[in-house]
């Protein structure tokens, strides 16, 4: 028996999410510098259970001695690990369309106009209100615990993880105050940005390790573009330029490191705020079921003539060392 027109443009609907839905991680993770170079680092893991746990190297064993001959060695048990809990958060986009929209496109071409627009919008909607999210503080119902979480403007209060910030200074972030962290320095300009950063740079590493990605909203990447203007190798062409974002590099401090522009229209970074980030220990954290794929099936509500298809995921973002992470404000742009 043949299927009826109406039936057939559903499994075409059906179809249509299923060829697309295995790239939605990608689509996200390319549409934004800091999801791009986490991914990239291998930072996208998986989780498993009620709650995400991020195991810690807090402490030192304390057994390291200086000896000669027979001196005694110091084997002592220490604690050294410790876990940081965070909850996992639920996002969703729906893709929508009536019975009366199917029908009216029922024709190929017109079929494909509709799924490609419907299906593009909630694709736009799930880039955008997720990076929103990663740039948020967590405050909001259900929302994952963004940048401003993780990279506080304070880090010496609160909790983040379950573990209190106050009482453990090993778990805090830096954060630098252009106006005030720097001897002669009150601003973040084209002639006080490079030694802004060298400085930041230098204090945030330690051997090989420390921040590899800079992002930076419009206005300090100006001042940044403007302090590099008679450089010619500063526009950098590798995986992040290639992929379109706005990003030049930075060479100082022994490192060479990315610098993004996360400002723009729509963009919730911020204004007057770079971080500095350590790619490795900053992580999304999902479940494997659950990483931006489409879920729940074809539905069909019982009192209306449409179809409704989820797309979301299932997780939140950690930070597990904030040693080499750091924040830089400006908290009087005037002065």
């Amino acid at each position: 028996m043949a299927l009826t027109s109406t039936e057939r443009l559903q499994e075409a609907f059906s179809l249509a999410l299923e060829d697309r839905s295995k790239g939605y991680a990608d689509l996200v993770s390319n549409s934004n510098a800091i999801l791009y170079l986490m991914k990239k680092k291998g930072s996208w893991k998986t989780f498993s259970g009620p709650r995400i746990r991020e195991r810690l190297l807090y402490n030192e064993s304390g057994t390291y001695t200086r000896y000669a001959g027979y001196q005694y060695l110091n084997p002592s048990p220490a604690e050294l690990f410790n876990d940081a809990e965070f909850a996992a958060k639920l996002a969703a986009v729906s893709v929508t369309l009536s019975g009366e929209d199917i029908l009216q496109n029922s024709g190929s071409a017109q079929l494909k106009d509709i799924m490609e627009e419907h299906i593009s919008a909630a694709e736009q909607e799930l880039v955008d209100r997720f990076v929103e999210d990663l740039h948020g503080d967590g405050t909001s119902s259900n929302q994952i615990g963004g940048m401003q979480l993780a990279v506080p403007t304070d880090p010496t209060s609160g909790t983040y993880g379950g573990i209190s910030r106050s009482s453990n200074s090993i778990w805090r972030t830096t954060t630098y105050d252009a106006d005030t962290s720097f001897t002669g320095i009150t601003q973040v300009t084209s002639s006080t940005v490079k030694t802004i950063f060298d400085n930041i740079m230098i204090e945030r590493s330690r051997g090989t390790k420390g921040p590899d990605c800079i992002v930076c909203s419009q206005e300090h990447y100006i001042a940044y573009t403007a302090a590099n203007v008679a450089i010619q190798r500063i526009q950098d062409e590798n995986a992040l330029g290639a992929l379109g974002f706005t990003n030049l590099k930075y060479y100082g401090g022994g490192k060479s490191v990315d610098v993004v522009l996360e400002g723009g229209i729509g963009s919730a970074m911020p204004s007057n705020v770079t971080y500095f980030i350590d790619s490795k220990a900053l992580r999304f954290r999902y479940h494997p079921d659950r990483n931006f794929v489409k879920f729940g099936g074809k539905q069909m509500p019982v009192n209306q003539d449409a179809m409704v298809q989820h797309i979301g995921f299932y997780g939140n973002l950690t930070l597990n060392n904030p040693l080499h992470t750091a924040k830089l404000y400006d908290s009087d742009t005037a002065s």
